[in-house]
């Protein structure tokens, strides 16, 4: 990354790609930051820079490196694979994290569980600019797209059709609202909505506050 790019970057602010830290606060918290890019649609997280994009530097570019390094391997399941940049900024030096699009989704914070258990799996995306906890829904459909399970061939019961009905007339319909409408359990309607989105139907989006919808894809 150039010096040039860096400064825009700052300039820009914090967004669903770019993330500032004003020095390496714990090994959980950056963890969960490296997980939700790994699992959107990848990002930099940007050390020694305040969130009112004050360029301040860190004490120790090699201090620094090693806890991220820890952070990525110790405390994410699987291992987020990342690439750090030194950049001077001013006489003052920035570490960057470039994190990828993850091949190997959903990744979550280590449980040292045997298998992944959706109940318990602590997994988080990116939102805007915050990194946040995952729900089920959206867990399933990292899953499923990380398997390369694209449902090509879907029977359309009782339960589509009344999502489809539903959104011929409404913008978006969520997990607790099919469940009233088809007088099913919460559970089997997230499993409705999700194999929708996998047969590429609807699409699944998030608010700020984490709360999910979905809409007609296209």
């Amino acid at each position: 990354m150039r010096r040039k790019e860096l400064l825009q970057m700052i300039e820009e602010g914090e967004n669903l790609h770019c993330e500032f830290k004003l020095r390496f606060s714990s090994h959980e918290k950056i963890a969960k930051e490296m997980i939700a890019f790994a699992n959107t649609k990848g990002g930099y997280m940007i050390f020694g820079i305040d969130d009112d994009k004050t360029i301040v530097g860190v004490q120790s570019e090699k201090g620094e490196a090693e806890l991220i390094k820890e952070a990525a391997t110790q405390y994410c399941e699987p291992t987020v694979k990342f690439r750090l940049e030194y950049i001077d900024l001013y006489n003052k030096e920035i570490v960057v994290a470039e994190i990828p699009e993850s091949d190997e989704k959903p990744h979550r914070l280590q449980d040292y569980l045997p298998e992944f258990d959706i109940t318990k799996a602590q997994v988080y995306v990116r939102v805007n600019d915050k990194s946040m906890l995952a729900s089920k829904e959206m867990v399933r459909i990292l899953r499923a797209d990380a398997q390369k399970s694209e449902l090509v061939k879907y029977v359309v019961g009782n339960n589509e059709k009344i999502v489809f009905d539903y959104l011929d007339k409404n913008e978006t319909i969520n997990v607790k609202l099919l469940s009233r409408l088809a007088n099913i359990s919460e559970r089997r309607a997230s499993r409705t909505l999700v194999k929708l989105v996998r047969a590429r139907m609807l699409l699944i989006h998030t608010k700020d506050n984490g709360e999910e919808f979905f809409t007609y894809a296209g």
